[in-house]
């Protein structure tokens, strides 16, 4: 990932935050969040109906990412979601302006007092008309009999006058379409604060529109002489999703991600073919001992070089971890609560006050953190800067009290290994789940230091542990390790550069079994609340993944702008 990319995905997920809080506090619902530049509320992701809530973050700006937040907002709010799917038309055509309206109908709802998000709607309709204008869709008929149902519609619910250029831009097609739309724009201005009666108005515009996209389709197809008309996906490019939230969840940056069916038909059932090659290691114990002092030694010089400010990485994580506890009490106090012993001296001496007690109150921790690095062939390229970055982590935990511990996962061999040949042999049965023989790797437990495991540590450095990663065994395995703690905080920090990727599981399956996993485990940790998983996406935005997360760039020096951000992270304060 270069700076400048870098930037932006950053620039994204602060934007994202500022949205998803408006989103929250508009609405009053703590469960709306963005992931992988989608909505979702919860686990269940909010499909973006209208078109001109699509938000393309490279060219359009925060005004324009709020109004798709304050869009999304009213329409939680004002639209039965039930009504609206019994009224949907289920022609597609005719559902695109369907959705349209219903979008235009919540926007007429601002409240009085938000003047802000009347102007903030009103400026993206605008900048989207504009858009689909420049996109050339009004050059055919289909996109030009949009585009105007859309103005006539927006100018008749919102009581604005359009502007001139548009009037003239479609003037001809407005002419007509009046005799067929007249009483369905009286309508729907009439009865917008009534779903359901302005949805009668809403279907029989969206029938009219249907009607012609059919007529001009068949006159295209029964005329063989000429070019057919544009299609109406070309003509529709502008108008969105049209399942419920079902289409692909396509990441961003690197990162991509999409539906599994095999994971789909086994009811999201994650098969193993077979644990017997499985192995859980002491990352130690695999590398030569004199390699692993040479490693050391390289750390060792390359931390110093970066010159981190351990003091104060350790009070900034410190104002997000530590907790007032009490440490003792103070007797002897004038006021507080009654020390019982004491009471025999108001007795012999009337006058003494010092016959109280009061808890000392300090700040400590009592946080566990496991950082999970993924050591698959892909970050064998960053693991210096990446080791570098946890150590320091590590040591600054350690400084605030808080219990750490070094894991990593790979796989123990290429293309399946073993499992996979146990599975050629078997006679290949269909969907086998992962064909692949896990290794997850200790470089330091919760119950050693970072002075004890600091030659351990170093093995990461190893280049052939590097393989392949099956993320979401690794995510379960390493919040069991932590929920066996008794620290009553728990966090996961994940460190990874892409997707679960096993070869051979990828191939005896789909492409994104692996994928579908990891979503499910993180989901259902996220969801008993027990542990945080965070991920961490080295030059990779690992959001279609985390909920909270944050993008870095390994190719730049570890500075205290990216701790900083870091414990942002774990404070909660990234992708919430």
């Amino acid at each position: 990932m270069t700076q400048s990319a870098q930037q932006q995905a950053r620039r994204q997920q602060r934007i994202e935050e500022l949205c998803a809080a408006s989103l929250r506090a508009l609405t009053g619902d703590a469960g709306l969040h963005y992931r992988g530049r989608r909505l979702y509320q919860g686990e269940r992701r909010l499909p973006t109906l209208a078109p001109h809530l699509r938000i393309d973050p490279e060219q359009d700006d925060f005004a324009d990412c709020r109004a798709a937040a304050d869009g999304m907002a009213l329409r939680l709010i004002h639209s039965d979601p039930a009504l609206h799917r019994e009224c949907c038309p289920e022609d597609p055509v005719e559902r695109l302006v369907f959705e349209l309206l219903e979008q235009l109908r919540v926007e007429t709802r601002v409240p009085d007092d938000m003047p802000g998000m009347a102007d903030n709607l009103n400026r993206r309709f605008r900048h989207w008309s504009r858009n689909f204008v420049d996109s050339g869709l009004t050059e055919g008929s289909l996109g030009m009999l949009v585009y105007t149902v859309a103005e006539v519609c927006w100018s008749r619910l919102m009581s604005r006058q359009l502007p001139e250029e548009i009037e003239d831009h479609i003037e001809i097609m407005r002419g007509s379409l009046v005799a067929e739309l007249g009483a369905a724009l009286r309508g729907i201005r009439q009865h917008r604060q009534d779903q359901r009666r302005y949805a009668d108005h809403a279907l029989d515009i969206a029938r009219v529109v249907g009607e012609r996209v059919r007529a001009e389709r068949a006159q295209a197809g029964d005329d063989e002489d000429e070019e057919p008309a544009e299609a109406p996906s070309d003509a529709f490019a502008l108008l969105l999703e049209l399942e419920d939230g079902e289409g692909d969840e396509d990441g961003v940056a690197a990162a991509t991600t999409g539906h599994s069916k095999t994971f789909e038909d086994a009811a999201q059932a994650y098969r193993v073919f077979t644990t017997r090659f499985d192995r859980e290691v002491a990352a130690g114990s695999l590398v030569r001992r004199a390699l692993l002092r040479e490693n050391r030694e390289k750390l060792d010089q390359a931390t110093a070089e970066q010159a981190i400010n351990l003091p104060r990485l350790a009070r900034r994580l410190g104002s997000v971890l530590w907790e007032p506890r009490v440490d003792g009490r103070s007797f002897g106090e004038e006021e507080g609560r009654i020390d019982g012993r004491r009471l025999a001296q108001l007795v012999s001496s009337p006058t003494e006050r010092r016959l109280f007690y009061r808890d000392q109150v300090k700040l400590g921790t009592d946080c566990a953190v496991s950082l999970l690095i993924d050591c698959s062939g892909s970050m064998k390229h960053h693991i210096v800067p990446v080791t570098m970055m946890a150590e320091s982590l590590i040591r600054a935990l350690e400084m605030i009290g808080a219990s750490t511990e070094l894991l990593g996962f790979t796989t123990g061999a290429w293309n399946g290994g073993r499992a996979y040949q146990a599975w050629m042999s078997g006679g290949r049965p269909r969907g086998p789940g992962r064909l692949n023989e896990v290794c997850h790797m200790v470089f330091k437990d919760a119950d050693r230091s970072w002075r004890r495991a600091r030659t351990d540590i170093a093995a990461l450095l190893k280049p052939d542990l590097f393989r392949e990663g099956i993320d979401g065994e690794a995510v379960d395995w390493a919040c069991e390790r932590l929920l066996a703690r008794p620290e009553n905080r728990r966090i996961l920090i994940v460190i990874s550069d892409g997707c679960p990727a096993d070869s051979a599981t990828n191939l005896a399956n789909d492409p994104y079994y692996l994928d579908n996993h990891l979503k499910e485990v993180v989901a259902r940790r996220t969801r008993e609340g027990q542990v945080e998983v965070l991920g961490l996406g080295v030059g990779l935005d690992l959001s279609p993944f985390y909920r909270r997360c944050l993008a870095t760039d390994m190719a730049q020096a570890l500075d205290t702008h990216l701790f900083d951000e870091i414990v942002e992270l774990i404070g909660g304060r990234h992708r919430r």
